[in-house]
């Protein structure tokens, strides 16, 4: 490993939160970043901790097979309402969208409350208002998100076939879910340039 890889370890270990290309390579000044983060990625394979990268943004966490090592010290998360997991869902497959758009995907009204408790966990966060009437505002799902279920990007969410092959999935929810999908798949339309920017911007 050399010297620039090796910065670029040091980087990455003292940050605290996921750094982009664009971040990593301001600190450690020219060089291939992108090789570089290989390099590390290859090294660290099959170790207690893994270097991944998560929404285009790169940091290091611990094998998700030693999880049960750690359970212990980890703060158990607070189970998620129906109405909140209901929410998320339409939020991470037809992002950005409005609260006006949320309630007549689910067919009912949300309480501030829902997103609230989604915004506290950092899984999701507000996006550009609307050209519309009112200009209401849009909502996003954050890299945290991503990196709190193990995915690359959101083109990583499941289908409905994938949930049901799973048991995840009884007709009630089918039901509602088809109505949310409609006949997209995940991330077919939403990874659009647009929708980047929007992250990057915040």
């Amino acid at each position: 490993m050399d010297d620039f890889a090796r910065a670029i370890e040091a980087i990455l270990f003292a940050s605290e939160e996921p750094l982009s290309l664009e971040d990593i390579a301001a600190h450690a000044g020219e060089g291939d970043v992108a090789a570089a983060l290989e390099t590390l990625a290859a090294h660290y394979d099959g170790r207690g901790i893994e270097l991944v990268e998560r929404g285009k943004r790169w940091h290091f966490q611990t094998a998700p097979d030693l999880a049960h090592h750690l359970r212990r010290e980890r703060e158990e998360p607070r189970r998620l309402s129906r109405a909140a997991t209901e929410t998320l869902a339409i939020i991470a497959y037809h992002e950005p969208v409005s609260r006006a758009e949320i309630e007549a995907i689910r067919g009912v009204q949300i309480s501030k409350g829902t997103l609230d408790v989604l915004m506290e966990a950092g899984w999701v966060k507000t996006g550009k208002r609307r050209e519309t009437p009112g200009r209401p505002l849009t909502y996003l799902t954050t890299t945290d998100f991503l990196t709190h279920f193990g995915l690359e990007t959101r083109r990583d969410l499941p289908g409905i076939e994938d949930l049901k092959a799973a048991g995840l999935l009884d007709p009630l929810d089918e039901e509602a879910l088809q109505l949310s999908l409609g006949d997209d798949e995940p991330g077919d339309e939403y990874e659009d340039e647009e929708v980047e920017t929007e992250r990057e911007s915040d």
